[in-house]
C-alpha cells in the first residue's frame, strides 16, 4: 500500500503502464523504490487513473514461475483511491493494527 503521483500512462499490447513517483510506503511488503512502474491488465482505463493524480494504491509484486517477470501489478479488485490527508490518516492507522 503506498501513496504515488502519476506521471504518465503508456498502453503496451493489452496492458496499460503507468510510471508512478512513489510518495510515501504505508505498507510494504516488497521493496519499492522512488519510481516506479504500475501495470493494469487491461487497457480500458480501469481504474481510472489520471496523470498528475494523486492516489492511494494496494498492488502486489507478480513474479512469474519462470521469474523472468517481476513487476506491480494493480488487479481489477486491487486498492486505488484518490490521495487525501483523510485517506492517508485512515491508511496509516489501519497499517498499524495489521
Amino acid at each position: 500500500v503506498f501513496h504515488g503521483r502519476i506521471l504518465a500512462r503508456r498502453l503496451v499490447g493489452r496492458e496499460t503502464r503507468y510510471e508512478v513517483a512513489v510518495e510515501a510506503r504505508y505498507r510494504q511488503r516488497f521493496p519499492l523504490v522512488s519510481r516506479e512502474y504500475l501495470w493494469v491488465p487491461n487497457t480500458c482505463g480501469c481504474p481510472a487513473l489520471l496523470e498528475g493524480g494523486e492516489y492511494v494504491l494496494m498492488a502486489r509484486r507478480h513474479v512469474n514461475h519462470e521469474h523472468t517477470l517481476n513487476r506491480i501489478l494493480l488487479q481489477h479488485d486491487g486498492y486505488a483511491r484518490p490521495w487525501t490527508p483523510r485517506e492517508a490518516r485512515l491508511v496509516r492507522e489501519a497499517a498499524r493494527h495489521c
